[in-house]
Parts: structure tokens; C-alpha cells; sequence
């Protein structure tokens, strides 16, 4: 007998959750983010101040995905893409 697939992924409803500022999820995370307006040879030479000691734990820890340069930073998924995977998975569970 052959069950029925079950999603692996299942993304929670947050539609009703209020949406953080950026730049005050980045100060939560401790990161100094050069602002807009500041000329772009300024903003390539600052650095966030991040400790360079080995980060003990799981790896993926915000203490080592804090250590990473940003263009090795996973960029979030934005809502459309959770949709998209969500409605994705649920049709391949009906038609699969």
C-alpha cells in the first residue's frame, strides 16, 4: 500500500505578524550597517565590528551566521516564495 505524500516543509501563517524595521533587526543583531546616503567608498571600507573567535555550537548559530560576510548570508525567503513553495507542495500532494 502506498501512503500518501506528506509536505516536509510547511511555512506558518505570518500575515498577521507584524513586520520588524530593518534597521532595527540589525541592530538587534548587533551588525553596523553603513546608511544610504553615505558615499560608497565609505560604505565599502567600513566593516561590521564582528569578533573573529571560533563560534562554539551548532553551526548554524546566530553567533556564526553573524560572523559571515553578507554576500554569504542566506537571503530570506520573501512571502511570495512561501507561497509559491507552500501551493507547489500541496498540488504535488494532490496530483502526486
Amino acid at each position: 500500500a502506498v501512503r500518501p505524500h506528506a509536505p516536509m516543509i510547511k511555512f506558518p501563517n505570518r500575515q498577521d505578524i507584524p513586520r520588524p524595521n530593518v534597521q532595527e533587526a540589525l541592530k538587534l543583531l548587533g551588525l553596523n550597517v553603513p546608511q544610504h546616503n553615505a558615499p560608497s567608498s565609505a560604505s565599502m571600507s567600513s566593516r561590521p565590528q564582528v569578533p573573529l573567535t571560533p563560534t562554539v555550537g551548532t553551526p548554524d548559530s546566530l553567533a556564526s551566521v553573524q560572523q559571515l560576510p553578507a554576500r554569504y548570508r542566506r537571503r530570506p525567503l520573501t512571502l511570495d516564495e512561501m507561497d509559491y513553495i507552500q501551493i507547489s507542495l500541496e498540488c504535488y500532494c494532490v496530483h502526486g
